[in-house]
């Protein structure tokens, strides 16, 4: 049986699409191994949000058909993103792949890989959940894609031309794949979308993930159930109640935010407000004291002031965020932002992320000090490691855990664990 190994970079819901592939090409005769030695065929999953993540990206082929150069690799199949980016250019520039797949064409990556073709599909069709799937995460934790595509157009995103308009999956089909997740052994599931909160908004005419989050409850098997990529002005009260009522939807959200000035966020071409972005953290936090949130900022957006970034470094020094990603502004040709006035130089943005770290770190500083000595629920990553309810998987930080007398620890288990030390993302504890 030939070998084919598999390389997904990128966000979760790349990862997701790579299980997808993977499921078809293990089914049509392919052998999955996460050893590059011995493969014989390669996938790249790429990602092309960012400048930075193409080049990645090409670093990526480049690596993998020099290796077929050198008879270490018979085949070399690229798909995702950049596949969607730069379509049948992609296999001119690199004359050496065997196949390209396109994102709205999952199901024929192993016919492309097999028959050394192309298929790069025009338009997105309906979502549907995946017939074949083969798990790459971890057994005890999985993403639960419960739909793709965007219909936002924020000004510095290139997500709607890539992956199209906004798709959701059926209740009833996302049911049957969390309970095929949870059978195969996953006590945490995180629910991804490029926006969670619109699920359901093009299937049943509004926002449905109350009853989504209803109907996955019912899996008694799953601990812990996590909600990724949150808009706050979608977020309903009634969203904010179900997770204040049920313990194992974990009190934690992604909620990239972008910025926080009024100017910034209209050229943005983004929704949410200041006065709107606080009253939701405020009515959060008045349902839930104990809420993680995590967020990303967009530093040197064109047109950003001085005025512009103190009111951002203000607001983060004060909200307390549990997480902070600090992304510069990347012009990306196709955005209506590329062509914008005002862009900032590089050196002003650089300045500007690092104030932004700074500011988040010391907010660190503050959470760790506050939680030594305090006893948590921890789920292990392996042996040595794990996550509180805080910490999304890949994403956050890590509580690196001793254990006691009893039964060695193992990916999986979900225990009680007192806080030791800290140090930025890394804690430190001993089982209970």
């Amino acid at each position: 049986m030939p070998k084919l190994f598999i390389v997904s970079l990128g966000c979760p819901k790349n990862l997701s699409d790579a299980e997808v592939m993977a499921g078809e090409l293990a089914a049509a005769g392919w052998e999955l191994t996460g050893e590059e030695d011995g493969a014989d065929a390669a996938l790249v999953n790429t990602c092309a949000f960012l400048g930075s993540a193409v080049k990645e990206s090409e670093k990526e082929i480049k690596r993998l058909l020099a290796l077929k150069a050198r008879g270490k690799l018979a085949k070399v199949m690229v798909t995702g993103c950049l596949v969607e980016r730069e379509k049948e250019e992609l296999a001119a520039r690199f004359p050496g792949l065997d196949a390209v797949v396109g994102i709205h064409a999952l199901g024929l990556a192993a016919k492309a890989l097999d028959e050394g073709r192309s298929y790069i599909l025009s338009a997105a069709g309906p979502l549907e959940s995946p017939k074949l799937k083969a798990r790459l995460t971890a057994p005890h934790s999985a993403y639960l894609k419960v739909a793709d595509g965007c219909d936002n157009h924020c000004a510095y995103c290139l997500i709607p031309s890539i992956r199209g308009p906004f798709r959701s999956k059926p209740v009833e089909a996302l049911a049957q794949e969390a309970r095929n997740l949870a059978e195969s052994g996953a006590v945490e599931i995180s629910l991804i979308a490029q926006d969670t909160t619109s699920y359901g908004v093009d299937i049943y005419g509004r926002s449905r993930l109350a009853w989504l989050l209803n109907t996955l409850l019912r899996i008694k098997s799953v601990k812990w159930w996590r909600l990724m990529y949150v808009y706050p002005e979608r977020l309903t009260p009634e969203v904010i109640e179900i997770m204040r009522a049920n313990k194992s939807v974990c009190r934690y959200l992604d909620m990239p935010l972008q910025h926080i000035s009024d100017r910034v966020l209209k050229r943005m071409n983004r929704a949410s407000t200041e006065k709107s972005i606080k009253a939701k953290i405020a009515e959060l936090r008045r349902a839930m004291p104990d809420i993680a949130i995590r967020t990303n900022f967009i530093v040197g957006f064109p047109g950003e002031t001085g005025e512009d970034f103190s009111r951002l470094l203000g607001f983060v020094k004060k909200t307390r965020f549990d997480n902070v990603g600090v992304f510069k502004y990347s012009r990306e040709p196709g955005t209506p932002a590329a062509g914008f006035p005002g862009q900032v130089p590089e050196d002003v943005k650089e300045e500007r992320a690092q104030a932004l770290i700074a500011a988040q770190s010391r907010v660190l500083d503050v959470f760790n000090t506050e939680l030594k000595g305090k006893t948590t629920e921890v789920l292990m990553d392996s042996p040595l490691f794990g996550r509180t309810y805080r910490d999304a998987p890949e994403i956050d930080g890590r509580v690196e855990v001793a254990s006691g007398p009893g039964p060695a620890l193992k990916a999986g288990d979900l225990l009680k664990v007192e806080i030791t030390g800290a140090a930025g993302y890394v804690r430190r504890g001993t089982a209970v």
